[in-house]
């Protein structure tokens, strides 16, 4: 019998460890591989390593050009795979990452080919796009909306703000985490004794609150600074200025060690998650995952992924130092807040069901030839409750 044939457009590519479209491609290529399909990945010039454990899967990876800035990456990476996989793969099925990609949709919908797009967040609210960007993404999200056969929610909330700006449905799959049984002390950090933050360097993650709060934790305890812009600027010269002239203060920029990261959620005496536009945040996911005690930005997203098990704070650098350091001084509800993360994170952030639910969205597509308002949403109710729990 020949096997299903689906491409996935919008990541950097496979294996790749820049964010969280590709944390979750990294479990969702193999997975379905697994499962019978033939995996097309497509992704951008030199963004993975050939000598990583991951590139033996029985995954195709296929690289397109594009341009190698902030504001055209994106679109000219998304064209060019499209237009790869619409006229030369021909898969049964794609799944696309990122609305900005919306504006190649016709590429595949002209071709027959039933599109899967998992929306992201709301990108034109980004603090980090100019009024063009923030236009472009707009534009896309408009036709993602027109073109896409079904969408993915990757929160309810978001499920909710496309309903009303766009009047369309979808699916709800989150992140997922792994569980961190056991991870040896990241060197020279004690346990439950350091503040802990991940992040990329942008504004709408609280960056430059958390770094002007920085200077009154680190009289306390060690502040461990985990990111990077990507592209320099005044974010990450701060940082660095911070790690040079505090000696508790800790800046390891980008990490893609997930051992290494998983290590310091796990330790961690505070983790402070700082997002606030987007839905379910993958860093949020597996530092409960790992059992991290969060302090989060209080936000609907984080409020929904998190619930009890985590405090909320104001965006003023006062607050989040005052939780931060509070939390630290309580072993009791370090322990307490741990606990629950991990409950949190294995009843409802699995991998396992996260993937589960792509391949529901995936087959309940390859009866539809590129309609998309024709059937996909009759499915929507069973899928977001599998995408959410899983069969576990």
């Amino acid at each position: 019998m020949t096997k299903p044939k689906v491409a996935i457009i919008g990541t950097r590519g496979y294996p790749s460890y820049y964010g969280g479209f590709e944390t979750a491609v990294r479990q969702l290529a193999p997975y379905l591989a697994a499962k019978g399909w033939d995996v097309t990945v497509y992704g951008r010039p030199g963004a993975t390593r050939a000598d990583d454990v991951l590139s033996k899967e029985p995954v195709r990876t296929i690289a397109t050009p594009g341009i190698e800035r902030k504001s055209l990456s994106t679109l000219t990476y998304g064209l060019t795979s499209t237009f790869h996989a619409a006229c030369i793969l021909k898969p049964d099925v794609a799944l696309v990452m990122n609305v900005a990609n919306g504006y190649a949709l016709p590429l595949l919908r002209f071709r027959g080919i039933p599109t899967l797009v998992n929306v992201d967040g709301i990108e034109w609210e980004r603090a980090k796009w100019g009024k063009l960007a923030k236009a472009v993404f707009r534009g896309g999200a408009r036709a993602t909306a027109r073109w896409a056969s079904n969408l993915v929610f990757d929160a309810r909330a978001i499920g909710q703000r496309w309903k009303r700006d766009f009047g369309r449905d979808g699916v709800f799959i989150p992140y997922g985490g792994d569980p961190v049984e056991q991870a040896d002390p990241v060197k020279n950090l004690v346990p439950r004794r350091y503040v802990l933050y991940v992040a990329r360097f942008v504004p709408e993650n609280s960056v430059d609150a958390f770094l002007a709060a920085v200077p009154s934790i680190a009289e306390h305890a060690d502040v461990v600074v985990v990111g990077s812009s990507g592209y320099g600027g005044e974010f990450d010269e701060r940082a660095q200025h911070l790690s040079e002239t505090h000696d508790r203060v800790h800046w390891l920029g980008h990490v893609s060690d997930d051992r290494m990261l998983h290590s310091l959620w796990k330790h961690a005496g505070a983790y402070f998650h700082g997002h606030t536009v987007g839905g379910t945040n993958p860093a949020l996911v597996q530092a409960m995952a790992a059992g991290a005690p969060t302090v989060a930005r209080d936000t609907v997203y984080n409020r929904e992924v998190l619930q009890d098990a985590g405090l909320f704070v104001p965006g003023d650098s006062a607050s989040i130092s005052s939780a931060l350091l509070a939390l630290l001084a309580n072993p009791v509800q370090q322990e307490q807040m741990s606990a629950a993360s991990c409950e949190r994170a294995d009843a409802e952030y699995t991998w396992e069901a996260v993937c589960q639910g792509y391949e529901a969205a995936l087959r309940d597509l390859l009866s539809i030839e590129g309609r998309p308002n024709d059937g996909v949403q009759k499915n929507s109710d069973d899928l977001i409750d599998q995408g959410s729990r899983g069969d576990r």
